[in-house]
């Protein structure tokens, strides 16, 4: 199993992007994205951090419904 890079925010979102998720609005430092299946993903967009690996594995498996394998495919892209 391949180990999760260390991102910022607007990587994860460029990522939710390519798979076709349309942002639906924002309120604060939280953008949310929705996709046409239902899936919805919150992000927190703060510049100058990282996103946490917990955070982040759990937005991969729970909220864009895909493995790490597939996810890591899709930002090197």
């Amino acid at each position: 199993m391949n180990k999760l890079p260390r991102i910022k925010a607007r990587d994860l979102i460029n990522v939710v992007l390519k798979l076709r998720f349309v942002k639906r609005g924002q309120s604060g430092s939280h953008a949310v994205h929705v996709h046409s299946d239902g899936r919805k993903v919150t992000i927190s967009i703060h510049p100058s951090e990282t996103i946490g690996i917990g955070l982040l594995t759990k937005i991969i498996k729970k909220d864009l419904r895909m493995s790490k394998e597939e996810f890591l495919k899709v930002l090197k892209k």
